[in-house]
């Protein structure tokens, strides 16, 4: 994992499918410490549709979900661990 934020971590799940994008994520964050953030690099349709409300539904706090420039259908959804 590797971000340029010493208190961030990084995931990329642009290679998994539904629902392992989902189980990917949550393992990830399982393995923080509460309070540590996620960046997750994922691909657009029901990734983006669903993985943001599914860690919001499990209490974690969703900082942003933004495009990444030049990154055909990418994007990084940044997470805070509950």
């Amino acid at each position: 994992m590797e971000t340029s934020d010493p208190e961030s971590h990084f995931l990329d799940i642009t290679t998994q499918v539904c629902p392992l994008t989902f189980v990917r994520a949550r393992l990830a964050l399982e393995r923080l410490a509460p309070g540590a953030v996620l960046v997750i690099r994922l691909n657009a349709g029901e990734p983006l549709e669903n993985l943001p409300r599914a860690l919001a539904a499990l209490g974690h706090r969703v900082l942003s979900v933004a495009a990444e420039t030049g990154g055909a259908g990418t994007w990084r959804l940044t997470v805070a661990r509950d």
